[in-house]
C-alpha cells in the first residue's frame, strides 16, 4: 500500500474543499448572513491538514487500482465529515449525525433530506447543499486528475474506483484530457441551463442552485415544495436537462467529434430513452384522472420519470398518491438509473443490457452446447471480466440492500417505507414512497438507521466495492 501518495490526494481533497467553501462564503457576504462564519472554522480546518499533507510531494507517485479504491472511498468520507461541519457549527442541525445524512446526501447527489423546513435555513447553506451536488456529481477526484502530477496508469485507477458504470475508458489517449474534456462539458451543461432558467425568469439564487442541483441529478430544492411552485416553462426546462445529464458523457463527446452515427446508435442511450418515453405513456395514461387534462398528466409524468430514472430526486407533485401502477414503475426506474458515464446513480442501464445479453447467450448455450456465443453491445465483444464483475456487483448489491432494510426496520416503520428509503439511498434517488415521500423527510429516522443509510449513499454512488475494500483487513497490508 502506498500511503504517501494516498494521503497526498487526501490533503489535496481538503485544501479543495476549503476553496469550495468560498461559494457559500459570497453567498453570506451578499445576503448579510451571520451564518456565513460557521465556514471559517472548516475551512481553517481543512487547511490546516490538507497544506502539510501535501507541502512534500510523495517520492513514489505510482498506485494501483487498490490505492486508487482506498483513497476515492477515504477521500468521500473525509470531504463528507469537513462539509458536515457547518451545518452543526451554524445550529441548523446540530446533531452530528444529521448534519452528516444531509453533506452525504448532498455530495452522493441523492438528495435525500433531513432538514425540517428548508425555506428557513440561511441562503449560505442552502447554496452550499447544493453546490455540493454540482461537486460530487462528475466527482472531485476527476477534477483532481486535471491537477495532480501522476503518471497515467495511477490517473486511470483513481478515475476507475470513482467514476460510475461497469467500465471506465479514455475519451482521448491522456487520462488527463480525458477529464478535461469532461468538465468541460459538465461546465458547458450546466451554465446552459442556468442561462435557459433566468430567461424564463426564475430568480437568479433559485437559478443557480437548481442548475448545479440538476447538473450533480442530485435534487436538494430550496422550496418546500421542491419545484412544484415554479411554472410549467421552468418545469419542462428542468426534464429536458434531467435527462441531458443522465446520458454517458461519452455521447456528448463523439457528437463534438462529429461522430453522428456512432453516437445516435449507442445501444445504452437509446435503450434508456426507450424507457423514458414508455414510462411516459403508461403513466400519463395511468395519472390522467387526477389532473384533469392529457397535458397536465404528461407534464407530471415525464418530470417525475425524469427526476427518477436519472436519480436527481425533484418533485413537481406528491407521487405518493398517484396509483400502484404508477408507483411501482418510478420504483423500477430507482433501480435502472441513468447510463454509464452520466452523473446519475442506480445501478445503470450499461449493466441492465449485460444481464440480459448474459441470459440471452446462457438460454442459446442450452439449445445449441456447442456454438460459441459472446455477448455484445453496439457490437463489440463484451469481455468476461466486465461480465463477472457485473454478477458480482449484482450479487454484493442485493446483499447490501436487503442487509440495509432488516437494519432499519429495528425503527419499526412500516416495509414500504423502509424498502423505499434503501432504494433511495443505495440508488442515490432521494424521496421514496410512504413515510419518505416527497412531500416528507428522513429526519424521523433514528441516528442508527441514519447511520446505515449513510453508508448506502456512499455505496451507491461508489459503485459498492470501494466502501467495501475499506472493510477488508488484507486491503491494508503491505505487500
Amino acid at each position: 500500500m502506498n500511503n504517501s501518495i494516498i494521503f497526498y490526494i487526501i490533503g489535496w481533497i481538503l485544501k479543495l474543499e476549503a476553496a469550495f467553501m468560498l461559494l457559500p462564503c459570497a453567498t453570506a457576504l451578499i445576503y448579510r448572513e451571520t451564518a456565513g462564519i460557521s465556514f471559517l472554522i472548516p475551512m481553517a480546518l481543512c487547511l490546516a491538514i490538507g497544506i502539510p499533507l501535501t507541502i512534500r510531494k510523495p517520492e513514489n507517485k505510482i498506485f494501483y487500482l487498490r490505492e486508487g479504491y482506498v483513497s476515492v472511498s477515504l477521500s468521500w468520507i473525509v470531504l463528507s465529515i469537513a462539509g458536515a461541519l457547518p451545518f452543526v457549527l451554524s445550529g441548523v442541525t446540530p446533531n452530528p449525525v444529521d448534519a452528516l445524512f444531509e453533506t452525504v446526501s448532498g455530495f452522493t447527489t441523492t438528495g435525500a433530506s433531513i432538514l425540517m423546513d428548508v425555506e428557513a435555513v440561511p441562503h449560505c447553506l442552502l447554496m452550499w447543499r447544493s453546490f455540493t451536488h454540482w461537486i460530487g456529481g462528475m466527482g472531485v477526484l476527476v477534477f483532481l486528475l486535471i491537477l495532480l502530477p501522476l503518471t497515467g496508469g495511477s490517473r486511470m485507477n483513481l478515475m476507475k474506483a470513482e467514476s460510475p458504470g461497469p467500465s471506465v475508458g479514455r475519451l482521448v489517449p491522456k487520462v488527463k484530457s480525458s477529464a478535461r474534456i469532461l468538465y468541460s462539458i459538465y461546465i458547458v451543461l450546466t451554465i446552459l441551463e442556468f442561462v435557459f432558467l433566468l430567461l424564463f425568469r426564475m430568480p437568479v439564487f433559485d437559478a443557480f442552485t437548481t442548475a448545479i442541483g440538476t447538473a450533480g441529478t442530485g435534487g436538494f430544492g430550496i422550496r418546500g415544495d421542491s419545484i412544484a411552485s415554479y411554472s410549467t416553462a421552468l418545469q419542462i426546462i428542468i426534464t429536458i436537462f434531467m435527462i441531458l445529464f443522465g446520458i454517458n458523457f461519452n455521447f456528448y463527446f463523439l457528437l463534438l467529434q462529429k461522430k453522428w452515427k456512432q453516437a445516435f446508435t449507442n445501444t445504452e442511450v437509446l435503450c434508456y430513452l426507450g424507457i423514458i418515453a414508455v414510462s411516459i405513456v403508461v403513466i400519463s395514461a395511468n395519472i390522467r384522472s387526477l389532473y384533469g387534462s392529457t397535458g397536465e398528466s404528461i407534464k407530471h409524468a415525464a418530470f417525475q420519470v425524469g427526476s427518477i430514472i436519472t436519480t436527481t430526486g425533484f418533485a413537481t407533485t406528491d407521487f405518493n398518491l398517484w396509483p400502484g401502477l404508477s408507483c411501482t414503475i418510478l420504483v423500477l426506474l430507482m433501480f435502472v438509473g441513468a447510463c454509464a458515464g452520466s452523473t446519475g446513480g442506480g445501478i445503470k442501464i450499461s449493466r441492465f443490457l449485460i444481464l440480459f445479453k448474459s441470459i440471452r447467450k446462457e438460454l442459446m448455450q442450452y439449445l445449441h452446447p456447442r456454438s460459441v456465443n459472446k455477448v455484445t453491445i453496439d457490437g463489440k465483444p463484451v469481455e468476461h471480466e466486465v461480465i463477472r464483475a457485473t454478477n458480482v456487483f449484482l450479487i454484493a448489491y442485493l446483499m447490501i440492500f436487503a442487509g440495509s432494510i432488516l437494519l432499519i426496520s429495528v425503527d419499526n416503520c412500516d416495509l414500504v417505507t423502509n424498502f423505499t428509503a434503501v432504494a433511495a439511498t443505495l440508488n442515490n434517488i432521494g424521496p421514496g414512497l410512504s413515510m419518505v415521500g416527497p412531500v416528507e423527510n428522513f429526519a424521523f429516522f433514528s441516528n442508527g438507521a441514519k447511520l446505515v443509510l449513510i453508508f448506502d449513499m456512499l455505496a451507491g454512488r461508489l459503485e459498492i466495492f470501494p466502501v467495501l475494500l475499506l472493510f477488508l483487513r488484507q486491503t491494508w497490508k503491505k505487500f
